[in-house]
């Protein structure tokens, strides 16, 4: 299967290079890395690493899984370049600064990271079951339907699928965690949220933070093709999430709450 669409023209930039052995020169095509700064009432807030593209989605899905009360984003008013301000009444910037230190520094105590993200996100109590085999198939329609993917061979990607394995929506990203924000922030900006009838699939590993922000969407199940961490497996089994991993060749491992699969 090959994805559908050309790569969009600011994800994707030519470069010169050798190809060895032989010493032959030509382009090849690489992903394009930019920083993006989102603002909150024209204060800088967080900058991250991005592929361009979504960028409002981005913002908003970042806020979301920060906890911080977004209701819009757009350029701001003097159009800087890779920048976008949020609306975001009620912000606290003394509170997401004591968030931030204590999100940087999940891997130093796991038992008060899992607790932040429990006054975050409660418990996922969505009553969808999916069939196993359509959960195992769920990376290769999501390799499939990246077109940026396909011309560089250099992002990461997640999609939301419907019960039925009907792809929502797919964002790429050279971070695996803005391609799940950029997911994020499109279901906010649908009104979609939460997801509790949906399911996120991941190119990657899962890690802490991808089933972080899975929660905090009310997402039932998350799927990916490679891996968990330990602490993704713990935090899912805290919120009541289904994670699956190793997703390949009609293969599926479940980690946490394997009712939701049909066998």
């Amino acid at each position: 299967m090959t994805a559908s669409g050309a790569a969009p023209p600011y994800s994707a930039t030519s470069v010169e290079l050798m190809r060895l052995p032989g010493g032959r020169e030509e382009s090849d095509r690489v992903a394009v890395e930019e920083p993006l700064e989102i603002r909150i009432e024209g204060r800088p807030v967080a900058v991250t690493m991005r592929t361009p593209g979504h960028d409002e989605e981005l913002a908003l899905g970042f806020c979301l899984s920060e906890a911080i009360p977004a209701t819009g984003a757009a350029p701001p008013a003097d159009l800087p370049v890779n920048t976008v301000e949020v609306d975001a009444p009620g912000f606290d910037p003394a509170a997401a600064e004591r968030r931030f230190y204590t999100s940087s520094s999940c891997g130093v105590c796991g038992k008060g990271a899992l607790e932040a993200v429990a006054v975050e996100a409660p418990r996922v109590e969505s009553d969808l079951r999916v069939p196993f085999g359509l959960l195992a198939g769920l990376p290769e329609r999501l390799r499939a339907a990246q077109p940026a993917f396909a011309a560089t061979g250099g992002l990461h990607a997640t999609g939301a699928f419907s019960p039925g394995a009907e792809l929502l929506c797919l964002r790429e990203d050279v971070g695996r965690h803005n391609a799940m924000d950029k997911v994020l922030g499109w279901a906010f900006l649908e009104g979609r949220l939460p997801l509790a009838q949906a399911i996120l699939c991941v190119s990657g590993r899962l890690s802490f933070e991808l089933v972080q922000k899975a929660a905090v969407a009310g997402c039932p199940v998350l799927v990916a093709v490679g891996a968990p961490s330990s602490l993704a497996v713990e935090l899912a089994a805290d919120r009541g999430l289904t994670l699956c991993g190793f997703a390949r060749d009609g293969r599926l491992n479940v980690y946490t709450e394997p009712w939701r699969v049909l066998t």
